[in-house]
């Protein structure tokens, strides 16, 4: 039985949908003689440029809209999307295995999103993207704790580089006068990390669909309170602002928890550094944000510690 979320077969009759139809069963056709640590690490990349846009989008949006209000409305929002899906599968569909892991990840996530979106108006994205690279360390500390995974050297040794690269790119901003706001989003990653890890364990019993579905749900839930308390009316393009924000993040998180079902979870985090210059594109396509020498110099050790874990753990079948 195919994954809940793909769209329901339409007749040829060449209509736009059909056509993403067929580009998605074209680019699926294309990857299937990968080995499944090399998709999953292909997923990787293509949730961060879709968080990338998300990413530039919310902080747009954030920045008139109180940080609880903007989070809750993100995962409705999510949710909203994927009520299509839920209409049509019907609610046994989508009844997990195991709630108490859903609403666990659904806290973890909350709290360091409520982190997040307090710091995201006030910093530029290369430096949100950096810092949130310090999330690959918590997780592969607690993929080898927790969840038993083999810690690799390549895998290590991919990670500190990148780590590098970051430190490179953030380390100046760290003394500004912003610097507090750089710290509430480093206090998020050990939450994001949690919630990735939660995320993976509960990939081998549940559907991505299904964790998909209940992540909105639980964010939503938690969230909801905090947004009523300093609620403020959207305007439209708000809503519409939010509504595009729910398909990036929809497809954004089930293309990432596909690929933690496909590989090692830490197998895919050195691909997380190559995020850095998708989110440095974006702040200077809308923001202005030029990047600095450090961004650039940081970016190109980011790249090359990248490419390498790629070309290694391509070559491995899970």
């Amino acid at each position: 039985m195919g994954p809940p979320l793909q769209p329901p077969p339409t007749p040829p009759n060449g209509s736009t949908r059909n056509l993403l139809q067929r580009s998605l069963a074209g680019l699926r056709h294309r990857t299937s003689h990968l080995p499944p640590a090399a998709q999953g690490m292909l997923l990787v990349a293509a949730s961060g440029m879709i968080f990338s846009v998300l990413n530039a989008l919310m902080r747009l949006l954030a920045q008139d809209m109180p940080a609880m209000q903007s989070q809750f409305l993100r995962y409705f929002m999510g949710l909203v999307v994927l009520a299509p899906w839920l209409w049509r599968d019907g609610l046994a569909a989508y009844k997990p295995q195991s709630v108490r892991g859903q609403f666990a990840r659904g806290a973890c996530h909350s709290a360091g999103l409520a982190l997040w979106f307090i710091a995201l108006p006030r910093i530029p994205l290369a430096d949100m993207t950096a810092i949130g690279f310090t999330t690959p360390l918590f997780v592969m500390i607690g993929a080898y704790l927790f969840l038993g995974e083999v810690m690799r050297w390549e895998r290590w040794l991919a990670a500190a580089v990148g780590m590098c690269g970051v430190l490179i790119v953030v380390g100046p901003q760290l003394s500004a006068s912003g610097g507090v706001y750089h710290l509430i989003m480093l206090a998020s990653a050990p939450m994001f990390a949690a919630s990735f890890l939660i995320t993976k364990a509960l990939t081998r019993h549940e559907r991505a669909g299904v964790i998909l579905m209940w992540q909105a749900i639980t964010v939503s839930l938690i969230s909801l309170p905090l947004a009523l308390w300093a609620w403020q009316w959207p305007s439209a393009w708000q809503w519409l602002g939010f509504l595009l924000c729910g398909v990036l993040g929809s497809a954004g998180h089930y293309a990432l928890t596909k690929a933690f079902s496909l590989a090692d979870i830490s197998a895919t985090q050195g691909l997380r550094f190559l995020d850095l210059v998708w989110s440095a594109l974006m702040g200077w396509l809308i923001f202005a944000d030029v990047p600095t020498g450090t961004t650039l110099i940081g970016g190109a050790v980011i790249c090359t510690a990248t490419i390498w874990i790629a070309g290694r753990e391509s070559r491995r079948v899970n």
